[in-house]
């Protein structure tokens, strides 16, 4: 039987549709708000997937290209191969909320799958895909302790809007995806142009109250649909194994975690619980899956209780304290900058290369093509936490992190044309301990900085983290990796001291009040000043001079009719001028032109070949011409490529002339000022006004 509910979100109808499409699947929800439509479907498996330590679920997010009414391009014009980033990026946030909320020991495979069926190129379909998600979920038989929703915010003249539409984001200065339940927000991902901390957590709190009836929605939609759900999988537990393992390993576990250097407090606990194992082995044989289970459990208890009761974290540091940084700028002496930024035992190397508008990323979305000057990439190496791997591509979590932190950079980058170069940054990570995305935004912004691009301002991040535990809660500045596995929530924060630029924040448990929050973007304030700080000691301002290896871009500008006489027929004068300077150049249709080189002196040679086609004959102006045709009234003369005028015989000479070839002859070079121009474009050459005065004088 088919059902609908539709909520107002934004002040646009949102529509939720279950029981005439996709029906067998687990549940199954078409999405529309205005006229974008995604339909969301979920379904898991009947069997258990034995021997795994994980929740098996998969989430796709997929942008149909009939959905604008596009055919793809390539050769098999379909849309098949890698997922793009966009789609990857969406799968991810999708996830991100609604993986905490299946139950604990789910081992059935499941999958989420939304297809972008329609768009309309106002309403984005990332939100209304991750609320068709939970929705999905909820409908189903599938057990899920939601439901949940998304919206986003944005600001535009001091306003906040609900999904603000695509023009709206233009002029929005936040960009803001929040996701919650109807008490507390779960996830907040985003981008803005320097805000204050109390205005994100203002802009977050009033998404969350547009979540809450969009969460009643889905409970209504629900009752209608009527399935009954499965009983969540019975988690047994073994109390006397758990007795045994806790007599054996809590003092020498506590021992463990307050060991400081990640790599010996991964070996001693190795040991530890290779040992309790040994000791258990006679009599439970064939249990050491669940050993591991209990010492991981074991684990945690006592990192979370030693914070909360001993008031220590593992590497001693006080809550709100950052680990020890060092920085080095101009660390590879041939790449265009580079930073290596080191925090604790987190390291990355961050390396910027300059290119030209030729060196673009060409993007193909739903919207239609267009092209980005500014690529951020992460890389993890599997070396960088000591593990052996093969290498392969780049992950969600890779491309995750990439994003986040180009987000953050973004804002701090020159607008509008005046760096006219195409900016390239590699982060490679060679150490990890936690942050390493928050310490990739760091190297980012020095290694500009070395470069000479001239960033408005220098951009540091930081990960937060939270224990939880009743009432009681503790925020931790500048989180290690265990303290991200145990904790309670990972939010991290960008921005110079003058705001913040780049947000994401997940949460593990049910999520987070707004005091909660507040204090999270306080302390991460206090801490993100603190490493601006030993950032500014480094490198206080963008290098004056670009690097000598980086390839010089000058920009002019043209008239766009001239644009065919620079191109020249079949190309022929633009790569007579690249084969003879050895300059790279760029035309685009509003007749801007960039020509790049290595060579400042190529720039300049093709830069005046440029001009000498283009420049346009002005009244009074001098010109050394050539002569190319003589008739009996005067003589034509090029001034300009492929620019002629006529010297009448009348303005040859300070005297009366009897014949053209008297004077000047086929081929000669002769000093012309223009004297006049008219309405057609024909252009009058005199000789006699260019003569030199003391000539005139004789005459």
């Amino acid at each position: 039987m088919k059902h609908t509910i539709q909520v107002e979100v934004g002040g646009r109808p949102l529509t939720f549709e279950t029981g005439e499409m996709a029906k067998q699947a687990g549940g199954s929800i078409l999405m529309r708000y205005g006229d974008t439509v995604v339909l969301v479907a979920a379904t898991k498996e009947d069997r258990v997937r034995e021997g795994i330590d994980f929740l098996p679920l998969s989430v796709d997010y997929h942008e149909m290209s009939y959905a604008a009414g596009r055919i793809p391009g390539g050769f098999f014009r379909r849309e098949i191969g890698r997922p793009s980033e966009k789609e990857t990026l969406t799968s991810r946030f999708i996830d991100r909320p609604i993986r905490p909320l299946f139950p604990k020991k789910w081992a059935y495979e499941t999958q989420v799958v939304a297809t972008v069926m329609s768009v309309d190129m106002e309403n984005e379909p990332d939100v209304v895909a991750l609320t068709g998600a939970s929705a999905a979920l909820h409908v189903s038989s599938i057990p899920f302790g939601g439901p949940v929703a998304a919206v986003r915010v944005g600001r535009v003249n001091g306003q906040f809007l609900i999904n603000p539409t695509a023009g709206q984001l233009v002029e929005s200065d936040m960009n803001i995806v929040v996701a919650g339940t109807r008490d507390a927000v779960v996830m907040v991902e985003g981008g803005a142009e320097f805000v204050s901390e109390e205005d994100l957590a203002d802009a977050i709190m009033f998404a969350h109250q547009a979540i809450v009836p969009v969460v009643d929605a889905q409970d209504e939609l629900q009752k209608l649909v009527g399935n009954a759900k499965e009983a969540a999988p019975e988690v047994v537990t073994d109390e006397v194994l758990v007795g045994r393992i806790s007599d054996l390993a809590t003092v020498e576990m506590l021992e463990v975690m307050t060991v400081a250097d990640k790599m010996a407090r991964r070996d001693r606990k190795r040991e530890l619980k290779t040992r309790v194992k040994e000791e258990l082995a006679a009599d439970y044989e064939g249990r050491e899956k669940e050993i591991s289970a209990i010492l991981d459990d074991l684990e945690k208890k006592v990192v979370r209780t030693m914070m909360v009761q001993k008031r220590r974290r593992i590497d001693s540091r006080a809550f709100d304290q950052v680990r020890p940084i060092s920085i080095e700028v101009g660390k590879l002496p041939r790449t265009h900058g580079s930073a290596l930024f080191t925090r604790g035992e987190t390291q990355v190397i961050a390396v910027v290369t300059l290119g030209s508008s030729s060196d673009e990323q060409k993007i193909d979305a739903l919207a239609g093509e267009s092209f980005k000057s500014f690529m951020l990439h992460y890389n993890f190496p599997p070396y960088s936490v000591g593990e052996v791997k093969p290498l392969r591509g780049p992950g969600r979590r890779e491309i995750g992190h990439g994003a986040l932190a180009e987000r953050a950079i973004k804002p701090s980058l020159p607008k509008n044309g005046e760096f006219p170069y195409t900016i390239r940054v590699v982060s490679e990570v060679l150490e990890s301990n936690g942050s390493s995305s928050m310490a990739t935004v760091c190297g980012a912004s020095l290694a500009l900085m070395d470069a000479g691009v001239p960033v408005v301002d220098t951009v540091a991040g930081i990960a937060m983290g939270l224990i939880k535990e009743g009432d009681e809660f503790i925020i931790l500045s500048d989180i290690l990796g265990d303290e991200d596995h145990l904790g309670d929530m990972d939010f991290k924060v960008t921005g110079s001291d003058r705001g913040v630029t780049a947000f994401q924040m997940d949460i593990k448990i049910s999520g987070v009040n707004r005091e909660i929050l507040k204090k999270a973007l306080d302390q991460a304030k206090a801490g993100r000043l603190y490493i601006l700080g030993k950032m500014k000691e480094a490198i206080e301002k963008p290098r004056i001079e670009l690097s000598p290896y980086a390839p010089r871009v000058v920009t002019i500008q043209i008239n766009p009719d001239k644009i065919r006489e620079v191109i020249g027929p079949g190309g022929k004068v633009i790569r007579a001028i690249v084969a003879e300077t050895g300059a790279k150049i760029d035309i685009d249709d509003s007749g801007r032109v960039v020509v790049m080189s290595p060579d400042a002196e190529a720039c300049d040679k093709a830069i005046q070949k440029i001009r000498s086609i283009t420049t346009e004959p002005e009244i009074g102006a001098l010109y050394m011409a050539k002569i190319v045709r003589v008739t009996d009234f005067g003589a034509f003369a090029e001034i300009l490529p492929n620019t002629e005028g006529l010297i009448h015989i009348s303005q040859l000479e300070n005297r009366r002339v009897q014949k053209v070839t008297d004077v000047v002859n086929e081929g000669d070079q002769v000093l012309v000022k223009v004297i006049d121009i008219d309405k057609d474009g024909r252009i009058r050459l005199s000789r006699k006004a260019a003569l030199p005065t003391e000539q005139k004088e004789s005459n």
